[in-house]
């Protein structure tokens, strides 16, 4: 299958939303979880802001300080989503599309809000 500047564009949304789901959206915060120590301090105007921090020892850590780096999740969600295009596309590309369709949405709903603030 040959990689055309198409393929490399709905393949990298695809990661892109991949990512944004493994590290930062609340509904795989059970993913999350196992591998973070939550941390609660008050701050000088008394709200109380949350922390999490990677657990200290073995694999914990390892997935920890992997989740809590967007650039590190990235590499890792698009070696699966090439991999998985390459070799299982009839699997694969229904999963990608949708990703991918998710991240454009996303990006789409930036520039909205931005011009709506603006």
């Amino acid at each position: 299958m040959r990689m055309t500047f198409f393929n490399l564009f709905i393949l990298s949304l695809a990661s892109f939303r991949l990512t944004r789901l493994l590290v930062f959206d609340k509904i795989t915060e059970f993913i999350r979880a196992p591998f973070f120590d939550e941390i609660q301090e008050e701050n000088e105007d008394g709200e109380v802001e949350v922390f999490y921090l990677p657990k200290k020892n073995g694999m914990k850590r390892f997935f920890g300080e992997l989740l809590s780096c967007y650039w590190c999740t990235g590499i890792w969600t698009a070696a699966l989503i090439v991999g998985l295009f390459y070799l299982y596309p009839v699997f694969a590309t229904p999963v990608i599309l949708i990703l991918a369709v998710a991240g454009l949405a996303a990006i789409v709903e930036l520039i909205v809000q931005f011009f709506l603030v603006s």
